[in-house]
Parts: C-alpha cells; structure tokens; sequence
C-alpha cells in the first residue's frame, strides 16, 4: 500500500520543528505533505519563503480547488482552514478546500480539520505527524486518522519546543509512533520509499 498524503501540524515552536522536518524531505519524496502552522490571521508569506529555505522540495500556500500532486509541501493559508475534497464528478482527483468558518480549538488554519478531512478522504493511506504546540489541536484529528487505518507519528515531548500538543496526543492513545523530532523525516522517508 502505496501513502498518498503526510499531513502536519504544529503550532509554538514549529517553525524550528518544521525546519528540521522539511530539511529532512529528500527532492525525490514521493508523498505530497500538507502542513498547519498556528500563525496570526494577518501573517504575509514570510513564514512559506522560510520554509522554502529549508526544503528541496517547492513550497506553496495552496488555492481553493488546487488539486494535491506530489512534490509540493502546501502550506496552509493564514486565516483559513485547510481542508481535503475527494475527488468528484466535476474534481475526479483529491483538492483542497480553503474555510473562513470558525475557529477550532482557537485556531484557523486548525490543526484537526486538516486531519479530519484528510482521513475522510485518505483512509489507511494517510499519514499524520504532530508536532510541538501549546494547545490540544491535532488529537482529535489524530483519533480520526488512527480510526481510517493510517499511521500517527507524534514529536517526543522532550524534543518539542512546547510539549503540550504532543503530550496531548499520547494521553489520548492516538499515537502509533513517538519519535525525537530529527527522527521524524527519515522514518516518513522510509515507509514512503517501500
């Protein structure tokens, strides 16, 4: 079983962690990978031409109805949920979706509807990585991808800048692997390279 989409959430302390992460990808990963960092509604595109900095791979804040090829590192837009579209009549291939609804969990992009709407769509070949945060956004939508068959990968505590959203996660049972955050990518690489 081939995976067909890595999803990540971070909120204090990501940009580091997502540093670490992303340097970690190789050119060639084959996987597409969607990220929610919690940032401030009016934030610029500093934070993606960071992260560019970092990655081999193109990073860019995704379009309503962009569909998901791999390659790509999509960023969510600031003051948006980021969500996943099955494919359908008019879409035949998996897109994303951009929301201005509410806040969930204080935050928007959150965490947990990326994940929700991913295992909606993804299944058993979705994986879900969670990162350093302050808050609890992500264990629910971890509890949904564990629930659709694909694989969690939650940051160790001790290796988080904030360990409260990992510490979470763990709490709820929702985490099939805790890795120190310079483990996370070459694990993603070798069960996306089988």
């Amino acid at each position: 079983m081939a995976f067909q989409l890595v999803v990540v959430g971070a909120s204090l302390g990501g940009l580091q962690a997502l540093e670490v992460l992303l340097a970690g990808l190789p050119k060639n990963f084959p996987v597409p990978v969607a990220i929610v960092q919690h940032r401030h509604k009016s934030s610029d595109d500093k934070l993606r031409m960071m992260l560019q900095e970092y990655s081999p791979l193109v990073v860019i804040e995704p379009q309503d109805k962009e569909e998901i090829v791999p390659g790509c590192i999509y960023l969510a837009p600031a003051d948006y949920h980021l969500m996943i579209e099955a494919g359908s009549d008019l879409l035949p291939y998996p897109s994303f979706s951009l929301s201005t609804d509410a806040p969930v969990t204080y935050a928007r992009p959150s965490i947990d509807v990326l994940f929700e709407t991913a295992a909606d769509t993804y299944a058993e070949k979705l994986i879900g990585v969670l990162l350093t945060g302050a808050n609890h956004d992500g264990s629910g939508g971890m509890a949904k991808i564990r629930a659709r068959g694909g694989r969690t990968v939650v940051e160790e505590p001790s290796t988080a800048a904030c360990p409260t959203m990992p510490k979470a996660a763990i709490a709820r049972g929702v985490a099939e692997k805790i890795l120190p955050l310079a483990e996370i990518a070459p694990f993603l690489v070798k069960i996306c390279n089988f």
